[in-house]
């Protein structure tokens, strides 16, 4: 009868509540057998390594820009008064304005080159089967063993057949060979963590496979390419022996094959080497900047096949 007079109340009839029992004591840091988290460890153990890092690495940097913005002669560990001399020596008298423009030529266009060819590499890898599939990865992976010196004289001999001595297109190729491998590797391991079933479901919508790739695939690649594409960039803006080798008249020459110039037999500029080092520096530091969101996305996406 008092359950159904609080079940007509609209109240349930609940037992009395349990009396509080008060949980074992977690371990104290330092006693034994407890095993430390990961959030407990002093942050002194964390800075302090990535503090000495840090410090070794931005005092390089630090030097060449002082060495860049210092008047000629001074020997101030701090860059005051500063002067603009150096660069509008090397920028000016030096060619560096012509060498810049070279580099910024060969570093898109290989960017170019290099993620379209990739792209069609990578998706023919991660989406076809053929008989020599494993013997031509394997290929890939034993081709970034060889040094690009090597090949310097075929390529050489090649080119000069081609009658593309002395050509800002033989440095493209070449530096494009050279990125191909890894970025054919990497895009087809971006490729195949984007599921088949979304092309299968646009070409029952009609689509063709390259439709259905742009639409579909091309799309989610966007942190792969980027990776991609930025590496291939940073990698012929800096590499120096084949624009050495292959250009040879000092108005196709890029900024490493300038700063070399910079290097005399029995002196050095200092203040012109800094200034030249910075500018050839920039670029690169505003490429990463500005990618640094999608280089950590897409080196994840592919670490791992979903």
């Amino acid at each position: 009868m008092t359950a159904a007079l609080a079940e007509k109340n609209g109240t349930d009839s609940a037992p009395p509540p349990a009396p509080h029992t008060r949980r074992p004591a977690a371990r104290r840091r330092g006693e034994p057998g407890r095993e430390r988290a990961f959030d407990e460890v002093p942050r002194w153990q964390i800075y302090v390594p990535l503090g000495i890092y840090l410090v070794f690495t931005l005092i390089p940097f630090y030097w060449m820009l002082l060495f860049a913005v210092r008047p000629a002669g001074s020997t101030s560990l701090v860059p005051w008064p500063m002067t603009g001399e150096h660069f509008s020596k090397v920028w000016n008298e030096r060619s560096f304005a012509v060498f810049f423009q070279n580099s910024m030529i060969v570093g898109v266009c290989t960017l170019i080159s290099t993620t379209l060819v990739a792209l069609a590499g990578g998706y023919a890898l991660a989406r076809f089967n053929f008989k020599i599939k494993n013997a031509f990865m394997l290929a890939l992976l034993c081709s970034q063993f060889i040094p690009g010196a090597l090949m310097l004289v075929p390529l050489f001999e090649i080119f000069k057949s081609l009658r593309m001595i002395n050509s800002l297109g033989s440095v493209v190729i070449a530096e494009t060979v050279f990125q191909l491998p890894l970025s054919i590797i990497l895009i087809s391991g971006f490729i195949k963590n984007v599921p088949v079933s979304l092309e299968e479901a646009a070409w029952v919508d009609g689509c063709s496979r390259l439709r259905a790739f742009c639409a579909v695939v091309l799309p989610l690649l966007r942190p792969g390419l980027i990776a991609v594409g930025s590496f291939a960039f940073v990698h012929s803006w800096n590499h120096f022996l084949f624009a050495l080798m292959f250009l040879s008249e000092q108005d196709k020459q890029t900024i490493p094959v300038g700063l070399n110039t910079l290097i005399g037999a029995d002196s050095v500029d200092l203040g012109a080497l800094a200034a030249g080092g910075v500018i050839a520096a920039v670029p690169v530091v505003i490429v990463f900047a500005f990618i640094q969101k999608w280089l950590i996305t897409g080196f994840s996406a592919g670490a791992v096949k979903g």
